[in-house]
């Protein structure tokens, strides 16, 4: 369905308006703590808790949450990590994640534009978290195949993305999903759940071929 470039076909390949972008992301840090409202809003304070309580496991050897913000979901996820990457491209987000993220030792916070950016390493978790609309979707599906390709034998991926769009989104959220869709099936990823809210899409996988309870010898 995708056929996404090779990591070098990407390097001839930028990222559209990713400059643009992150002045405005950048832009709005600057000016506002948490212009989003991930600290106060009740809809952020729930969608973190569903995507938080659909992963598959309770801890992670080694995560990366590319598109990190201010750190609120970094926040709420590093207690189930041995070690997790944050990343961003705005330099007032990345300012305002160290800041909240600064209890957590085990916790990176690096500046990264995606997906040319994407870490060396494998992950047992990748979360993508409304952020792979902003590409088109050709380097939506780069995205996606290394989110994939990333992951370690046990390895999850999540993708929670807002359904009603807006005027800088290259990609509703159909189309992202559909593009991590066809990649997590490509891969053979297991699909853990798939839920529609009536505000947020959330998908994970997992190239785990055992459920929860079956972990548990419950099933």
């Amino acid at each position: 369905m995708f056929a996404a470039p090779s990591p070098a076909d990407l390097s001839g390949c930028p990222e559209p308006d990713a400059e643009r972008v992150a002045a405005r992301f950048d832009a709005c840090f600057a000016t506002q703590a948490d212009p989003w409202r991930y600290r106060t809003s009740w809809y952020e304070a729930r969608k973190r808790a569903l995507l938080l309580a659909a992963l598959p496991k309770p801890h992670f050897r080694s995560a990366f949450e590319p598109g990190c913000a201010n750190g609120e979901l970094s926040a709420a996820l590093a207690p189930r990590c041995e070690r997790l990457l944050c990343a961003d491209f705005a330099p007032h987000a990345l300012a305002a994640a160290r800041r909240r993220l600064a209890p957590f030792p085990h916790v990176r916070v690096e500046a990264r534009t995606l997906p040319r950016d994407w870490p060396d390493g494998r992950f047992d978790l990748v979360i993508v978290s409304e952020i792979a609309y902003y590409l088109d979707a050709v380097h939506c599906a780069a995205l996606a195949r290394r989110a994939c390709a990333a992951l370690e034998a046990d390895g999850v991926l999540a993708c929670c993305h807002w359904r009603h769009g807006a005027s800088d989104f290259r990609l509703d959220c159909a189309g992202v999903h559909a593009a991590f869709v066809a990649l997590a099936r490509s891969a053979a990823l297991r699909q853990v759940i798939h839920a529609e809210d009536a505000d947020f899409m959330l998908d994970v996988w997992s190239a785990d071929p055992l459920t929860v309870a079956q972990r548990e010898r419950r099933a």
